[in-house]
């Protein structure tokens, strides 16, 4: 079925909505009139029978009722037209006004009474026609049914002329949209001050269009840094084998530039898995299975891993808290393994050969918080507010060939995690990351969506 205008269906529906209330208000004036009509005949017949059962009573007082037939028509000549009287007794007595009998078929509204006079029963029946309310009735059921199609067309053309009225606002606001596009998202609505809902609307539209250009900025500025640092080792890659090629060389010198090109394929691997984790993250393409995780433990793993790296840099990991295994939280342990090593790898890489790294974990309030902190070059107050910023790299000769990816990784894992991070540092004295999460009874498991993280423990830079 052929979708109908908004337009078209408000003007139906508000056709239907006073159809419906002018049938109940019509029909509620036709049955009250009726009834009102009746109960006005009703009380006119019991006034007249009351006044004629007196009038009898008195005039048998001085005849006998036999002789009474002309007292009683000359009573009923002040009845009204449509009034027809019977008066009956036990005794076979009859009195019939008018005479001829009423035509049949046409309603009539009757009242009975039975009263005595000495040794006489009377039974007495007052009836009225009914031909003059019916006649009433009709004429005003004819004018209803006449009058609600004529108001129900006029109303559906107020209503179609108010709705278009009304919706002109939107249609302007659809055509203004209409010219946005990808290459003009700085454009906004003209908004209305009305303070109404298309003022509200049109705000919400423009601050959508805000968001959205943001994000397509964010997007654009993440391509573009993303070929950047695709060049690098593609360039390096392609020009290691095309000196290779160049002329015969020594079993050393092709081993030497093979090592070269499987180095930078690994930097371009390790690269391409940190953006497909972080399209993934922003997408929410994929499902992860949340269950509850002993942090502690997976910190010792970590600090395990890192030690080679750590006593090569002559640095040394202390850990604290860990003896706390009642700490749990519901996580992904392959992305928390992922977010202890990016925070430990870079404690350890911007630490002062013969310092320490501290590893922290304490539990307190329902949360569970996990402290990386170093004492090595620091942030720069500058430079504090974009580090969880895609490629961000403070400064190249401090960033050890990274890419600027490896916060940016933490941070998604943490968000994904309803976790939360922030840092503290000075330059030249260190710094210090916190993750506090919601902490879990041990026996619980939670199943809930997580982006994907890859299980590959890859390290990146801040």
């Amino acid at each position: 079925m052929r979708a109908r205008s908004l337009r078209f269906r408000l003007t139906v529906w508000y056709g239907l909505v006073l159809l419906t209330a002018l049938c109940l208000f019509s029909g509620l004036i036709w049955l009250s009139l009726r009834q009102r009509l009746l109960s006005e005949v009703d009380r006119g017949l019991a006034d007249r029978a009351a006044r004629f059962q007196i009038y009898v009573t008195k005039e048998t007082a001085e005849l006998p009722p036999v002789d009474l037939r002309d007292e009683m028509e000359e009573f009923c000549q002040a009845l009204p037209p449509s009034d027809r009287l019977e008066l009956r007794s036990a005794r076979g007595f009859e009195f019939h006004y008018p005479d001829q009998a009423s035509a049949g078929g046409t309603p009539t509204r009757s009242v009975e009474r039975k009263f005595s006079i000495g040794n006489h029963n009377f039974q007495l029946q007052l009836s009225s026609s009914l031909a003059a309310i019916d006649h009433t009735l009709d004429l005003l059921r004819l004018l209803l049914l006449s009058l609600v199609p004529l108001v129900i067309a006029v109303a559906c053309a107020g209503g179609a002329w108010l709705s278009r009225r009304a919706l002109n606002p939107v249609d302007e606001i659809t055509s203004a949209a209409r010219t946005i596009g990808i290459d003009n998202l700085s454009l906004r609505l003209r908004t209305p001050e009305t303070g109404d809902e298309l003022q509200r609307l049109t705000e919400v539209w423009n601050t959508m269009l805000g968001r959205l250009e943001a994000a397509v900025k964010t997007l654009s500025q993440f391509a573009a840094d993303a070929s950047h640092e695709l060049r690098t080792p593609l360039a390096v890659i392609r020009t290691s084998a095309e000196l290779a090629l160049r002329r015969a060389r020594s079993p050393e010198s092709y081993r030497d530039s093979l090592i070269e090109i499987s180095a930078e394929a690994e930097r371009m691997t390790q690269l391409v898995d940190d953006l497909l984790f972080l399209a993934r993250n922003d997408a929410r393409a994929t499902e992860m299975p949340m269950e509850p995780v002993d942090p502690g433990g997976l910190l010792s793993e970590v600090c395990g891993e890192l030690v080679g790296v750590a006593n090569a840099r002559q640095i040394r990991i202390r850990r604290e808290g860990f003896a706390d295994r009642a700490a749990m939280v519901s996580g992904n342990p392959a992305a928390l393994r992922r977010l202890f090593l990016v925070l430990l790898d870079n404690a350890i890489k911007y630490s002062h050969p013969g310092s320490e790294v501290i590893v922290a974990l304490s539990t307190g309030d329902g949360t569970v918080t996990v402290t990386v902190m170093d004492f090595g070059i620091g942030i720069r107050p500058a430079d504090r507010p974009y580090i969880f910023t895609r490629f961000y790299q403070a400064d190249k000769a401090r960033t050890d060939g990274g890419f600027g990816l490896g916060l940016s990784l933490a941070e998604s894992i943490v968000k994904a995690h309803g976790a939360a991070i922030d840092v503290t540092s000075e330059e030249s004295s260190g710094t210090k990351f916190r993750v506090v999460f919601q902490a879990v009874d041990r026996g619980a498991l939670v199943w809930q969506p997580l982006t994907g993280a890859g299980s590959r423990a890859d390290t990146a830079d801040r």
